[in-house]
């Protein structure tokens, strides 16, 4: 069924919002608009669906019984370019009939006898509405001058096409909304010299191409369906993983950069970059050394403490080793690095020269730089397989601010009460004196 609806009079609100509405549907087929009306009577139909572009097909069957029989006066205002969003932006939509540039338009659709739209007509070319209307009409087309119609005469014994070019805001320095408002003071002239040449007339107004064309390839590209509009997230890398002789994980460490800086190097090197290998590496209950990068060494220890009464882990030591040179460098991070053994340990920053959590073991270390990001082990009881436990995170619940605030707030309500109490210590005096009654004197003398 062709798209269209059918226009009773009064109903010119109802055609604005419902090109607003299609406006909504989007699709990557180029469409263009197209307006009818008459002074005779056209054919009814129903409503399509909401989204539903009409093809050409559907317009030349629409067609057939509108000029089928007799002699018909066409009307065709063709513009250069033409689209849905014409009518949304500058039609008046929101019900400030004062702005709107299509008000002679909307005029002729109120008092027509009656009239359809097609809000998507498939577009397939400049000269397809044209070439489809002559076909129907069995006529040739006549390009008409708006000032020069009224001097016109037409055999109406016979169809007539007339078509008004009408110009776009692309090519002129005029702004869209005047372009379009000029256009419609045309359509109103030509109206009135075919109202007063007393002439019965089918009016149609279209444009030679869509103003606004969706590409194909970019709307094929976007997920259908609503989205969040956030960024979609970055990839993230795994874990690297190190499985005992049972083939069971038993160490985890995951890290966003694993950088150092050695004294012969300039600047830090990120051991993250490099391909990752876990040769020599062992675990047990109560040990597990993890070799990184044949250059990094993690060894961590379990041991039960009585006070809490429960298994922690600590990570004991970092060894470093440049193997072109033979330097290695030891730190030590059991007095920052610790969790319940069964818990991953996760740090924002673990770094051996800003907030320490690495404290060199020798001399050589001093001289080293190491620095962690984002960083996560686990060395014990990984029940959850290849997932990390339940972080233990190095941040202190109670950090300087916290403890700052805290300590301004008792000292102003240390304050306040102080005052509060000073004030309930004020007592009014016992006796006054009584204006009726004699004065109360003080002896000045002993």
């Amino acid at each position: 069924m062709a798209e269209s609806r059918n226009f009773s009079k009064g109903s010119i609100m109802a055609f604005i919002f419902f090109f607003a509405a299609f406006l909504a549907s989007g699709s990557s087929t180029a469409q263009v608009p197209l307006l009818m009306w008459s002074t005779k009577s056209l054919p009814s139909l129903t409503s399509p669906p909401a989204g539903h572009i009409t093809s050409m097909e559907e317009l030349a069957a629409y067609l057939s019984p509108v000029f089928g029989s007799g002699s018909n006066t066409v009307l065709l205002f063709l513009q250069d370019k033409l689209s849905k969003d014409d009518f949304t932006m500058f039609g008046g939509a929101f019900g400030n009939k004062q702005e709107s540039a299509f008000r002679n338009l909307e005029a002729a659709l109120q008092s027509s006898s009656s009239s359809v739209s097609f809000p998507a007509l498939e577009w397939t070319g400049e000269s397809a509405i044209p070439t489809l209307l002559q076909q129907k009409l069995s006529a040739s087309p006549l390009l008409v001058d708006p000032d020069t119609l009224s001097h016109l005469s037409l055999n109406t014994s016979t169809s007539n096409l007339l078509i008004i070019n009408l110009p776009y805001c692309s090519d002129s320095l005029k702004s869209c909304k005047e372009v379009l408002s000029n256009n419609d003071e045309t359509i109103g002239k030509v109206l009135s010299s075919l109202k007063a040449k007393d002439v019965s007339y089918t009016a149609a107004y279209t444009g030679l191409q869509p103003s606004q064309v969706i590409s194909k390839s970019s709307s094929l590209n976007q997920q259908v369906g609503r989205t969040l509009l956030q960024a979609p997230p970055a990839d993230v890398k795994a874990p690297i993983i190190f499985s005992n002789a049972t083939g069971r994980p038993c160490i985890m460490l995951w890290a966003q950069n694993l950088t150092i800086s050695h004294p012969g190097s300039q600047g830090f090197i990120d051991l993250a970059k490099e391909n990752a290998s876990v040769d020599g590496s062992m675990c047990n209950n109560t040990n597990s050394d993890n070799f990184l990068f044949f250059s990094c060494r993690f060894a961590m220890s379990q041991r039960f403490y009585p006070v809490s009464a429960r298994n922690w882990f600590t990570l004991d030591s970092v060894q470093v080793l440049v193997r072109p040179s033979g330097q290695t460098a030891s730190f030590v991070g059991r007095h920052g690095i610790y969790a319940p053994a069964e818990y991953s340990f996760h740090c924002q920053s673990v770094s051996s020269f800003r907030d320490t959590l690495l404290v060199p073991a020798n001399q050589n270390a001093t001289q080293w730089k190491l620095d962690f990001v984002d960083f996560q082990i686990q060395g014990f009881r990984l029940a959850n397989g290849t997932n990390f436990s339940y972080a233990s995170d190095c941040a202190g619940f109670f950090t300087a601010g916290i403890w700052m605030g805290l300590v301004t707030s008792l000292l102003l309500l240390l304050i306040f009460v102080y005052g509060l109490h000073m004030i309930m210590q004020l007592n009014t005096m016992d006796r006054f004196d009584d204006p009726k009654g004699p004065t109360i004197s003080v002896p000045q003398s002993d």
